[in-house]
Formats: structure tokens, C-alpha cells, sequence
């Protein structure tokens, strides 16, 4: 065999007279090098593969080792392993099934002829740590497909049975086995080298979980964990999870009286009158920016005959997600997106290049079916409303137009105190409408306007709405997780979809491109990141109640009850709070609702006609001026300060 040449990610070149290993080449740029690790990315891809597997000639590698932030993936795949093994070597009856790395974290799902409670995570975590200490190195072994089957039927392994059985019937003529001593599982890796690279993990909970998702198969148990390559960074993550339980929007939303739900409306949102007053804020943000910007909004039905949806192609490629109905003797669907009504409006006129752009806004509802077992408060419903805009361009609007919505967006997320956000450009998925040409000029047009505004983002190869490439838009909360909210998808299919035209500035007939587009998202999804984000505490143009006032003694009330009228008048939302209950009763009520500004109220503040105020934060101030205070609040309500600058 001649030279196998490795191309490193400085473009230096290593040769091998075979075919090596990742960790061949690790070990031959240095022992500490190789010891670190744990898997590998090829030719630029972001997956990553086992370390063990042999790489062929020009193949440009990119090591992944302890020190990689996406090396704690490999080690989490690993754990998934300990934990089976653990789980067997305690209850041998156990059967293993799949144990996936997610977000955060991985799973394993076992067949259990017992629940798992507290005190099982107890025991599995002891003898992970066994499996831990023991270092056991990790070995993989490629068996044909026949022999894997009667290995795990032996072992009376029925779950794995089946797995190998459909591999075998896609056309896979083998399948690997990575053993850790002698407890083995099917797995195709990534693994790291040894047990003893796991340096930290932690058995989080337990749910009932349907074997490939099946209500008609057997139910398993999936028990949820996670692991680090660092015990800091799990100290870290678990102090995260106590305070993400905290800010729990659910647990907000109740006790803050802004939601509920029903089992007679399942994945749809009630909104009370509080809750409604923070949707209403937003929407009304919004409406602000469209005035500014030059966008019209329009109303659009929900229910349409299912031709618009085998027109725009939501029937071929949505169905699954949408709901449906007969009347008339004619198939209807619910709406799931406005696109396609925004279509039959824009192609209801005639326009003209002069025309363009037409930004188009619609706040009206829109329904799509999730899966019970995916629906989570308000961050996955079935009924919702999105911040959801249309622009109607010319191709050589695009860049003009992208810049001005990124310039919106910045705008939008300063008034909301969200400064971190990341990028991604979401590529072609593989079930799709349109040519790969147009494909081309879409992605292409998204990626320069990136690249113009000097914006940083990543690859999201696949994950592309079927009509079109999109900007993915990932807020960084406070416990600094990502949460999906904006998005900019560029559509040159729906205009050829709907036979949409303008007349050129040559007197020809052209398509449009469409620019889908939202800041918030969903609004039902963004209050929930939202309240988690700021653990209840909105800024004071968004508070429902932006204003209590307490009165010591009911010789004040009258007073109280001028100032309720000035506030009022002023458009502030203010209460009087006039229950006869000590005044540290009303205090610790009024944090528990996190209202921004409580008003005390005594005798000395009523002779000299001042106010005392104290902020949600526990800070006094004592004998302001009332006028001075109401002008300074309502000010920064009209600006939405994030911060109150005022007193």
C-alpha cells in the first residue's frame, strides 16, 4: 500500500504505511496528546467519530480531546454504558434496550420488572463508580450481522434483537460491540478510551418511556443522567438544575396567576387577565417596531381548504403536524403557519418593483399537533401566536433586507435585557420542495449577509424549513442555556408555488422571494424562556401590576386612594393593597408577586404629602415626592427601560 497521508487542522501532513486510527495519529504527535483523546471530526464535519476507526488517505482530521467543549459528548455516550452495565451486574433480570446522549445529558432506557426509585440511583451510582475506578479499557469488535443476533438472543436480549433485525433488513452486513471488560453492548460509538476518562455523573430522574415511542409497545424505564469530564463542571450543572427548578415557567406562571391549563384544551394556554396584559406588552413592542419599519399588518382566516396547503406544500411535507376537518362536504385544514394566506394576499393585486418591499405582519393564531409526550407548559403547545412577518423583495432587496431585520432584532433584544444570542444557518433538510439551484441562491444570500454584517454563526446542515435555508436565532438565558426564538427563512419556492409576480422595472413580469420571518417567535413560548430568564421579574413596562401601594393604618386611605387615582390616571397599572394585615404580611406578598414598586403609605407620609417607596430587591426609599416619583415611572415606562433609573 502507498503512503496514507492525514492532513491536520494546521494543514501540516502525517504519513502512515496503512490506514491509522485517530488515536494512531494522536499517539504520534505525543503520548499526552494521545491520552487525551476521546474522538474525532473528519473532512469538516461537526459529527464525531470513535477514535478506533481507521481513517482513510487525504482525510483532514480535527482531534477531539478533554480539553474539547464537545468532548463531554463521547464521555456521556460512555456513561450511558457504565450505567447499563451497573444496572445489569445489580438486577441481572434488567434488559437493556438504547442509551442516547441529548441536551444536557443522556439517557438509558431498561425493561425493569421493578420501578427505579432514589434509593436504586443510589446503588447504580455506587457501582458505577466501581466501573469507574476500574479504568476498564474500551475495546470494539466489528461482528457479522448474523452472529450479533445469536449472541443477544442467547442472552435472551429481545430489544437488541430487533434493533440488529432491522439493520440487517436496511442492509447493514455488520454491526459493532464495545466491550468494558466483560459486560458488552451494540453500539456504533463514539467511546472514549477507558472508564476511568469519566470524571464526574449523576443519576438525575426516572419516566416511563414507550419502547421506539410506540404506545403498542411494551413501556420501559428511561432513566435520565448526565456526566462531565470535570466534577467543578458538575457542581456547576447541578446548582443550574436547583435553579432552573426555581424559575420553572410552570411554577411561575402559577404562582404569578398569568397562566393555566385544562385536560379539555390539552397544549392550549389560558391567559388571565395578567397574563394577558404581558402578551398584550409584547404584541404591542411589536406593533411599535412595524410602525417604525414599514410594515402593514393584515388578518387572515384560520381554516382554509386543504388545496392551500397542497399548493404551498405544507399537505406533502406538514401533515403529520396539522390538524384537519370536514364541513361541507369539503376537506378542510387549520392554519399552521401564515405563509400561505399571505401568498393569496399578495398575489389578490397586481404590483409593480416600485411596490416592493411589502413587509406583511400577522399576530393571528395558528395551530400545529404535537405529540402528548412533547408538549411542556407554554415552550410547546398546539395553539399559539408568533411575531410572525412576511417580506415580499425583489432578489436584490435581500441583503437590505436581512441587515434591516437583524437590525430589529438587535433593537428588540436591548429593550429586552437579551444581550447573548447565537446564529445558525439551518441548510436544506432532506424532504424538500425546489430545485438544489434555488437551494443554492437561498443559502447563498442568507450566508452573505452574515458574512457582510460580520456576524458570527455556525452550520445547521439539514435542518432547514422544506420551502427554504434559515437563520436559526438561539437566545443564552441567564443559566446559560439555549432557547430556539427568532428565525429568517429565505423562500424562493412558495412565490413559484403560488405563481406570485411583480412587474419589473424592464416592463417583464419576475418572482419575488419571501423572507419568513420572526423576533419573538412564538409569544406563548418566548413568555416562558422569558420568565425563566428573568425568574419572574419583568421590567416594569411589562409587569402586570407595575404598582402596589400599602397603607400602615386606614387613617391614610384617603390619601392612598389619590395616589391610586394619580397613578392611575397616568396609565400606570397600580392596586391599593387595604387589607388589614400588618404591613410586613403585605410586603412579603407583594415579592412573592414580584411587583417592581410597592408604596408605603403612613401618617407622615400623608400629612407631607410624600411617598415611601420600596423595590422588589428590598431597597427603601424614604420621602420622595409623589409627582416626582409618578413622573419618573412613567417615563420609564414609555421608554421600557429594562432597569428603573429613577429616585
Amino acid at each position: 500500500m502507498s503512503q496514507i497521508q492525514i492532513i491536520l487542522p494546521d494543514s501540516s501532513v502525517k504519513f502512515f504505511d496503512h490506514e491509522p486510527s485517530a488515536l494512531e495519529v494522536a499517539l504520534s504527535i505525543g503520548p499526552r496528546l494521545a491520552k487525551e483523546t476521546l474522538g474525532v471530526k473528519i473532512n469538516g464535519s461537526k459529527e464525531i467519530l470513535d477514535v478506533r476507526l481507521p481513517l482513510k488517505d487525504q482525510t483532514k482530521i480535527e482531534l477531539v480531546t478533554t480539553k474539547s467543549p464537545d468532548s463531554v459528548e463521547v464521555i456521556r455516550h460512555s456513561c450511558a454504558h457504565i450505567m447499563a452495565e451497573a444496572v445489569q451486574k445489580l438486577w441481572p433480570e434488567v434488559k437493556v434496550t438504547i442509551g442516547p446522549v441529548i441536551e444536557n445529558g443522556f439517557y438509558y432506557d431498561f425493561d425493569s420488572p421493578f420501578t427505579f426509585t432514589e434509593e436504586h440511583f443510589a446503588k447504580i451510582e455506587k457501582e458505577m463508580q466501581k466501573i469507574v475506578a476500574a479504568d476498564l479499557p474500551l475495546t470494539r469488535k466489528d461482528i457479522e450481522i448474523s452472529e450479533a443476533i445469536s449472541i443477544f438472543q442467547n442472552m435472551k436480549e429481545r430489544f437488541k434483537v430487533e434493533l440488529i433485525q432491522d439493520l440487517a433488513a436496511k442492509g447493514a452486513k455488520t454491526v459493532s460491540l464495545y466491550n468494558q471488560g466483560e459486560w458488552f453492548d451494540l453500539c456504533r460509538g463514539p467511546h472514549i478510551q477507558s472508564t476511568g476518562q469519566v470524571k464526574a455523573f449523576k443519576l438525575l430522574s426516572v419516566a416511563g418511556a414507550y419502547w421506539r415511542g410506540d404506545e403498542k409497545n411494551p413501556m420501559l424505564q428511561r432513566v435520565y443522567a448526565t456526566a462531565f469530564g470535570d466534577k467543578k463542571e458538575l457542581e456547576q450543572y447541578l446548582l443550574n438544575l436547583e435553579e432552573a427548578k426555581k424559575r420553572d415557567h410552570r411554577k411561575l406562571g402559577k404562582e404569578l396567576g398569568l397562566f393555566m391549563f385544562h385536560e379539555w384544551a390539552p397544549g392550549s394556554p389560558f391567559f388571565t387577565g395578567k397574563g394577558a396584559i404581558v402578551y398584550n406588552e409584547l404584541q404591542k413592542l411589536m406593533r411599535d417596531q412595524y410602525r417604525q419599519r414599514g410594515y402593514q399588518e393584515v388578518i387572515t382566516p384560520q381554516i382554509f381548504d386543504v388545496s392551500l396547503f397542497k399548493t404551498s406544500g405544507h399537505y406533502q411535507n406538514y401533515k403529520e403536524d396539522m390538524y384537519f376537518m370536514k364541513a361541507d362536504e369539503r376537506d378542510f385544514g387549520v392554519k399552521p403557519m401564515n405563509c400561505p394566506s399571505h401568498c393569496l394576499l399578495f398575489g389578490a393585486d397586481k404590483h409593480s418593483y416600485k411596490e416592493l418591499p411589502i413587509r406583511m405582519a400577522d399576530f393571528g393564531r395558528l395551530h400545529r399537533y404535537e405529540k402528548s409526550g412533547a408538549m411542556h407548559g407554554l415552550t410547546r403547545v398546539r395553539t399559539f401566536c408568533q411575531d410572525d412577518a412576511h417580506i415580499f423583495c425583489m432578489v436584490d432587496q435581500l441583503q437590505s433586507e436581512i441587515e434591516n431585520f437583524m437590525t430589529m432584532l438587535n433593537e428588540t433584544y436591548k429593550i429586552m435585557g437579551m444581550k447573548d444570542y447565537k446564529i445558525a444557518l439551518s441548510t436544506r433538510p432532506a424532504q424538500r420542495m425546489g430545485s438544489d439551484q434555488v437551494w443554492d441562491q437561498a443559502e447563498s444570500a442568507l450566508e452573505l449577509a452574515l458574512k457582510k454584517l460580520q456576524l458570527p454563526y455556525t452550520i445547521n446542515p439539514g435542518d432547514g424549513a422544506f420551502y427554504g435555508p434559515k437563520l436559526d436565532i438561539q437566545f443564552v438565558d441567564a443559566l446559560k442555556r439555549p432557547w430556539q426564538l427568532g428565525t429568517l427563512q429565505c423562500d424562493f419556492n412558495l412565490p413559484e408555488a403560488f405563481d406570485l409576480k411583480y412587474v419589473g422595472e424592464d416592463n417583464h413580469e419576475h418572482r419575488p422571494v419571501i423572507l419568513h420571518r420572526a423576533i419573538f417567535g412564538s409569544l406563548e413560548r418566548f413568555i416562558g424562556v422569558y420568565l425563566e430568564h428573568t425568574a419572574g421579574h419583568l421590567p416594569v413596562w411589562l409587569s402586570p401590576v407595575q404598582v402596589i401601594i400599602m397603607n400602615v393604618t386606614d387613617r391614610v386611605n384617603a390619601y392612598c386612594e389619590k395616589l391610586q387615582a394619580q397613578f392611575f390616571q397616568e396609565g400606570v397599572r397600580v392596586e391599593f393593597d387595604r387589607k388589614n394585615e400588618k404591613l410586613n404580611y403585605k410586603i412579603r406578598e407583594a415579592q412573592m408577586q414580584k411587583i417592581p414598586f410597592m408604596i408605603i403609605v403612613g401618617d407622615q407620609e400623608a400629612e407631607n404629602n410624600k411617598i415611601s417607596v420600596r423595590l422588589r430587591d428590598g431597597t427603601n426609599i424614604n420621602g420622595i415626592e409623589a409627582e416626582v416619583f409618578i413622573n419618573q415611572l412613567v417615563q420609564a415606562i414609555r421608554s421600557r427601560e429594562f432597569e428603573f433609573r429613577g429616585v
